[in-house]
């Protein structure tokens, strides 16, 4: 994880950690692991303070992660073990600490090597097709009945109607008409009814590492982590990869997993959703919302 990375137009946060708070907090809670710390990422509801050489802080900056956090405490260590790519689970769970004025949970989690793929050009992440792809799969089965569950993320798409409307609407999406047809083809695809998977829910290549050659190094961010259809992730085919990468990571997928068209043009849908979000919400030359304009374009270009 490349050191300063930072969200553009990230939501003004409700807790404010900092260096000398993580310091603290370690030396009462875990004084096993002092060592030095130094602020390196300001996410959209995450603060990453990197602790020595071999681990990180992962603090929450806003109240809604909160119970985001909560979720990857209890059930990222349990998923890690079966995954083919590393991901944050942690090896430290950090308690509220009212007497230093941060009354939620924190963690520490593993560094793990790579950089954002929001830093490498579409046809350099293009390497990581088939890995994701794999990667997917794994994450993909079944999820146990106390998993997560969220309202907006693996639900049918139908859920998603009215808002994405609305950001259509908002006039800050570029041919609003064309991407509300890749949108009502999606809304008609048979929905899910397999039993709820588990989703990383959020599989932009903000939350994707890669190597200095595309190849996948790590998955992070799981505080979307939830259950349900599986077409919510599969969005990153769009997000992540051009023609060449999306048609690889596809066979690949294909290979592994039972997927069937109406699942691709769902997860089209949820391209749209995701994709719209990042656009009206974000300036538009900001890493997330350029890269929201740059799917819309393909998705719309795709259907012809």
């Amino acid at each position: 994880m490349r050191e300063e990375q930072r969200v553009a137009d990230a939501p003004e946060p409700d807790l404010h950690p900092d260096e000398d708070l993580v310091r603290r907090l370690v030396a009462s809670q875990h004084p096993d692991l002092v060592a030095p710390v130094r602020r390196v990422a300001n996410g959209w509801d995450n603060v990453m303070f990197r602790l020595g050489d071999d681990l990180a802080v992962r603090m929450p900056r806003r109240e809604v992660a909160i119970q985001l956090a909560l979720h990857e405490q209890r059930w990222l260590p349990e998923l890690a073990g079966r995954l083919p790519t590393p991901v944050p689970a942690p090896v430290r769970i950090g308690r509220p600490a009212p007497e230093f004025g941060y009354d939620v949970p924190w963690s520490i989690v593993p560094w793990l090597p790579g950089v954002s793929a929001l830093e490498f050009t579409v046809p350099v992440r293009d390497a990581a097709a088939v890995a994701l792809a794999e990667f997917v799969a794994a994450l993909g089965v079944p999820a146990r009945a106390a998993a997560p569950v969220s309202p907006v993320r693996g639900v049918p798409l139908a859920v998603r109607d009215e808002s994405v409307r609305a950001r259509l609407a908002a006039g800050r999406v570029d041919e609003p008409d064309a991407v509300a047809r890749v949108w009502e083809r999606s809304l008609a695809a048979s929905v899910w009814h397999g039993p709820p998977v588990w989703l990383h829910g959020d599989l932009h290549p903000g939350n994707l590492l890669l190597h200095d050659d595309g190849a996948l190094a790590g998955v992070i961010d799981f505080g979307d982590l939830t259950a349900g259809d599986p077409a919510t992730d599969l969005a990153t085919a769009w997000f992540m990869f051009g023609p060449s990468g999306r048609a690889a990571f596809r066979r690949r997928l294909e290979e592994l997993a039972e997927v069937d068209a109406a699942m691709w043009e769902r997860a089209r849908g949820w391209a749209v959703v995701l994709a719209t979000a990042m656009v009206d919400v974000t300036d538009a030359r900001s890493p997330l919302g350029s890269m929201g304009a740059r799917v819309l374009v393909e998705v719309v270009a795709e259907a012809g």
